[in-house]
């Protein structure tokens, strides 16, 4: 009887990638990804705003990204606790930080282009001018809000 017990426990017993697979097809994963994308919003935003001030802030759209910071992450803890607020406003916010970091990437390569010698001396440039890869952080953040709000929400 212990040993059939026993292995009844090993059977059900998830490992490894199927223990991921298992939480996705449950919805236990949707609640920890609306929790990471708030987590991330703030984080970045942080790093955005010392990175921009460093900058004086010389374009009003540099506020933009640091602006979308609290509400990704007020709409990420939103959609922690709230099934409706997970498929509601989580997305919206999460699609507008979509956006400005697209939009936040062009802005960086226009940068690097007026730099001196432009992408003629992209080596330089990217290391001297607006980091390029930067803006691509908010578009990974959005997109975990977006992840989160079309995955399915745990019973």
């Amino acid at each position: 009887m212990i040993t059939l017990r026993r292995n009844k426990l090993a059977q059900d017993a998830v490992y490894g990638i199927d223990r991921m697979v298992r939480n996705v097809e449950t919805g236990r994963f949707e609640r920890s990804l609306a929790g990471l994308s708030a987590v991330g919003a703030l984080v970045t935003a942080a790093e955005i705003y010392f990175e921009h001030d460093s900058a004086s802030f010389g374009n009003k759209l540099m506020w933009i990204p640091v602006a979308l910071g609290p509400v990704g992450a007020a709409a990420g803890v939103a959609g922690f606790f709230s099934h409706r607020m997970a498929k509601t406003a989580l997305p919206l916010a999460s699609a507008v930080i979509v956006a400005n970091g697209l939009q936040g990437t062009y802005l960086h390569a226009r940068g690097i282009h007026q730099k001196p010698g432009g992408f003629k001396n992209f080596r330089y440039n990217m290391e001297m001018g607006p980091p390029l890869m930067a803006p691509l952080l908010v578009t990974m953040v959005g997109g975990m809000g977006l992840l989160a709000a079309l995955l399915r929400r745990e019973k």
